[in-house]
């Protein structure tokens, strides 16, 4: 069933086209994922779906009475009202179900009004309402319902904007960048929860292991040309590929008949027939053809790094609180040459102020930080650029100089610079406040690494960045042979770029892991499962000891019980094997056909984890009553 139709669409700023005749429908149970540079209008196009904006050209037409979410990326929240009260002034419909509702039963002689009102409440299953938003905000871990907007966090914001939007029971979900803000756990429910439900939806994101798992069709935006392709992003990779090959075959072709025609042209042919006359027209055509370029431009990143000497940086005791909540306590650590620390835990655990700390911007309350003297930091934080009133895009890099060194005393001009950052001549004079957010980022990134570090630290470097620069990014710092910190969000950026992890628990406690992501995901899924069944054997004695108590109601027969005790081996061997398949996806001499074969394997694979753990459940829940 067709939810959206959307025919030519066209969106520029000046005379910066983003997109132009762009046409797509959207259809029920879809999971669709838009992926585009940065500066192709991804936003711009979410905005005109959602109704926030509108199209130069062609209209969309989308099928009557749906409803419609927009997750936006920095949701707009009123910062006064509580977690409560935000849900109360979404306009939820539901809610104009229940005030009228109300006001029916205000002037209970009035038999018809009150009649509609309750046939609404039934209809809409309105009677539960304040059950169902809070069970969504608590799944969301927005469990303090009297907080204000104005104290929460970013991460906090974009749950409780996310917890709006589903409340809505919406037929189309419109998402951008979902992911940003969120802490590892929060991604991991979000993806579970958007891969069962059967929801509509359309979105942006950069997270590739959430494109992998939640999308079924990814619509690409390249060169101002819509391709679509029906399956993850895993299929999206391999016939992507086998595009791009085939438009190279045939601009060869292009190329060789053009050449093959301005030779005819060149001997101007005297007699102008018809069938001359229509050859000159072709030619026109064939010359157009022939001309086109792929623009496949990449970020080039190259640093001219300073060695680093055999002290670099010695961490001693260090203790940090604000108010009654403690970030560090007494945490020691020596950073040895080309260490590469992933740091990970929930938002409010002291990740960020730890990296403060690290850079000098935040003060200890005790403790002593011992910086070598050949160490220069280079620090990404997630605050990005600064943006002042009327700077252009080349003012930012000339403040670092007009020339830029780099390796073996070769050196490179602001605009050069620029240029690798693809930022074009035309680009660089543009004020900064009008670029997209992932174009903002790269700029950043440009500002961060031609200072020319040797130890650099990233928080949450790949928000906003398109999947093309992260690709440049990541073999870029799995050439760096400097110390890296990373702070991520992104888990396949993770896996493929630390060795090790800083675990931060909350209160003061960090975890030392020798390994990466996927690693520690492993480690705790077999640490929940041994939990489990050391419960599971506790409970069994006590059971033992407690029989003669107990009364003639519902037990395990022994096929039961039998089975219940496989299905405890059955689910570890499951989940090691889930682990195995998803750790296969890293290994970049995979074929497409591979990574389509892995992908069944991975959801079938799941499918049965899914349905082994729903019988332990229905076993263990008759054990214990």
């Amino acid at each position: 069933m067709n939810l959206m139709t959307v025919e030519n669409i066209s969106k520029s700023y000046g005379e910066t086209v983003l997109f132009s005749d762009i046409s797509f429908g959207i259809n029920k149970d879809q999971k669709i994922a838009l992926i585009a540079k940065n500066g192709s209008g991804k936003t711009s196009i979410l905005k005109i779906l959602s109704g926030q904006d509108v199209s130069e050209t062609g209209q969309i037409t989308q099928r009557k009475g749906i409803k419609v979410s927009f997750l936006e990326q920095e949701p707009s929240l009123d910062q006064n009202l509580t977690i409560e009260q935000t849900i109360f002034a979404s306009g939820n419909e539901i809610l104009n179900v229940i005030a009228k509702y109300e006001e029916a039963l205000t002037n209970p002689e009035d038999q018809d009004a009150y009649q509609k009102a309750f046939e609404a409440m039934e209809r809409y299953h309105a009677w539960d309402f304040e059950t169902q938003y809070k069970q969504i905000l608590f799944k969301l871990n927005l469990t303090q319902l009297d907080l204000k907007v104005n104290v929460l966090s970013g991460g906090q914001k974009k749950r409780l904007a996310l917890a709006n939007a589903l409340i809505n029971k919406p037929d189309l979900l419109i998402l951008d960048e979902p992911t940003n803000h969120l802490d590892l756990e929060m991604i991991e429910w979000l993806e579970e929860f958007f891969r069962k439900e059967n929801i509509t939806l359309f979105m942006v994101t950069h997270d590739r292991y959430f494109l992998e798992r939640v999308c079924n069709e990814i619509l690409e935006l390249d060169n101002n040309q819509l391709y679509g392709y029906k399956g993850n992003y895993s299929y999206y990779l391999e016939k992507r590929e086998a595009r791009i090959e085939r438009e190279a075959v045939e601009q060869h072709k292009n190329q060789t008949l053009y050449k093959k025609e301005l030779d005819w042209m060149r001997r101007q042919p005297k007699a102008r027939t018809t069938k001359s006359k229509s050859r000159i027209d072709d030619f026109h055509q064939i010359k157009s053809l022939a001309h086109q370029r792929r623009k496949e431009h990449q970020v080039q990143l190259e640093l001219n790094m300073e060695r680093l000497g055999s002290k670099i940086v010695e961490l001693h005791n260090l203790t940090k609180k604000f108010g009654e909540q403690t970030m560090l306590h007494k945490f020691d650590y020596s950073f040895t040459k080309g260490e590469r620390v992933g740091i990970i835990g929930k938002n409010g655990t002291g990740k960020s102020t730890f990296l403060n700390i690290l850079t000098g911007q935040e003060s200890l309350d005790s403790g002593k930080i011992v910086v070598g003297e050949t160490v220069k930091f280079g620090y990404y934080t997630q605050k990005g650029i600064s943006i002042k009133e009327g700077q252009k895009v080349i003012d930012v890099i000339r403040e670092f100089g007009d020339y830029i060194p780099l390796k073996k005393g070769r050196q490179i001009s602001a605009q050069q610079l620029l240029e690798r950052f693809l930022f074009d001549r035309k680009k660089q004079y543009d004020f900064v406040e009008k670029l997209s957010g992932g174009e903002r980022k790269r700029l950043y990134l440009c500002t961060v690494l031609i200072q020319n570090p040797n130890f650099l630290i990233l928080d949450e470097p790949t928000n906003d960045l398109d999947i093309v620069t992260l690709n440049v990014l990541e073999s870029f710092l799995l050439d760096f042979p400097g110390c890296l910190i990373v702070v991520s969000h992104d888990r396949y950026f993770m896996d493929k770029i630390v060795d090790h992890l800083f675990v931060f628990k909350g209160e003061g406690v960090i975890e030392d892991f020798p390994g990466n992501y996927s690693d520690y995901r492993a480690y705790e899924n077999s640490r929940v499962l041994e939990e489990r069944a050391e419960k599971q054997n506790s409970g069994n004695k006590a059971e033992k000891q407690t029989w003669k108590e107990k009364d003639d109601s519902r037990t395990l027969t022994y096929l039961e019980q039998k089975e219940y005790k496989n299905l405890e081996k059955e689910i570890q061997k499951l989940e090691r094997k889930k682990i195995e398949l998803q750790q296969k996806f890293t290994d970049e001499g995979l074929s497409g056909e591979d990574i389509n074969q892995l992908s069944i394997e991975l959801g079938e694979l799941e499918n049965q984890i899914d349905l082994k753990t729903e019988r332990w459940f229905e076993l263990s829940a008759i054990l214990e009553d």
